[in-house]
């Protein structure tokens, strides 16, 4: 199935005709929704932080548990129905965590062809890379997540804005044994 990156204005919409199980909301502490009626607090997860690259003074980075969250989440996720990662623009927090998802579901699949599919699909995104990073290391990409979200270059200001469908499974993309 897919994995559903959006804005917050988007996310009424996007659950209305995507028909998720499950929605992880990405917003800073003053911005944070309550609990989506429709998703008990197994299929939504609710984290509060700032979209920030490194730790800023009174914001709150993406930690190591934030990224643990978000990969359990979606492990735990299964695929049946389409999973929505949404922040406050469907550009950075969210797209990095549907970057960190995607490449956990598909250990044996070359990022480039992770991050080439979202650029693709996505021209306005710019993961986070603090998620970024955190999630590289979590699993054991050796850096090549990281290279592979540099490798798609710099966003599209202009482009629209609208919600994307990111494959999770690539499967069919394998690296060769």
């Amino acid at each position: 199935m897919t994995l559903v990156v959006c804005s917050l204005a988007n996310l009424d919409e996007v659950i209305l005709t995507r028909r998720p199980s499950h929605v992880i909301t990405l917003l800073s502490g003053g911005l944070m929704i309550g609990p989506l009626a429709a998703f008990g607090p197994d299929r939504h997860l609710r984290l509060a932080v700032d979209d920030i690259h490194e730790p800023i003074a009174g914001m709150v980075a993406p930690d190591e548990a934030t990224v643990e969250q978000v990969l359990a989440f979606g492990h735990a996720w299964d695929g049946a129905a389409p999973m929505i990662v949404h922040c406050f623009a469907g550009v950075s927090r969210s797209s990095a965590s549907a970057l960190a998802i995607a490449c956990a579901r598909n250990p044996d699949v070359d990022e480039l062809v992770i991050t080439t599919a979202l650029r693709r699909l996505a021209p306005h995104v710019f993961p986070n890379r603090r998620i970024t990073a955190i999630a590289d290391a979590m699993l054991g990409r050796q850096g090549r997540l990281i290279a592979a979200v540099e490798a798609m270059g710099a966003d599209d200001l202009e482009a629209p804005k609208r919600p994307v469908e990111l494959p999770s499974d690539f499967r069919a993309h394998a690296r060769a044994p």
